[in-house]
C-alpha cells in the first residue's frame, strides 16, 4: 500500500497530524496510523471546552488490533470535536486526513509546533520504524 503523507501538515512521533487554519490546530491521526492499527471500531474523544496539554492523552482509539490513546500534539482547548466518529469510526479508514479530523484546537501556544515533525521528517520517521 501506497500511504500518503500530505505536506501542508505538522506529525507527531505518536502518528497524529495537524493542520492549522487561523489559530486553530485540527487534529487527527495519520494515514501511517490507521493503515497499522487496521479496522477502527470505536473512538472516545472529550468534549468540547476540555483543555489539552500537548502530548497527554486526549481520547481513546480501538481497533480489531488494538486499543490505543489519542495525544494531543499541541496545547490548548478544544473547540469542537468531530461528532461522527463514535458512531462511524470507519471514516477513519476511509479518510483520514478530511472527514476523519479528531478536534480542533484553539492553541493556546503556537510555538509548540516547532516540536512537530513536517513530512520529510516524519516520512523518515516511519521509514525507520517499519524496519
Amino acid at each position: 500500500m501506497n500511504l500518503e503523507f500530505p505536506d501542508d501538515l505538522y506529525y507527531t512521533r505518536e502518528h497524529e497530524w495537524v493542520r492549522v487554519e487561523d489559530g486553530i490546530a485540527i487534529v487527527g491521526i495519520t494515514e501511517y496510523a490507521q493503515d497499522s492499527l487496521g479496522d477502527v471500531v470505536y473512538i472516545e474523544l472529550p468534549a468540547e471546552g476540555t483543555e489539552v496539554q500537548k502530548e497527554v492523552g486526549f481520547g481513546v482509539i480501538e481497533s480489531v488490533k488494538a486499543v490505543s490513546d489519542l495525544y494531543a500534539p499541541v496545547s490548548g482547548e478544544i473547540k469542537e470535536v468531530n461528532d461522527a466518529l463514535p458512531d462511524s469510526p470507519e471514516i477513519v479508514n476511509d479518510d483520514p486526513y478530511g472527514e476523519a479530523w479528531m478536534i480542533k484546537v484553539v492553541l493556546s501556544d503556537e510555538s509548540e509546533l516547532k516540536d512537530l515533525m513536517r513530512v520529510d521528517a516524519y516520512k523518515a520517521y516511519v521509514s525507520d520504524e517499519k524496519e
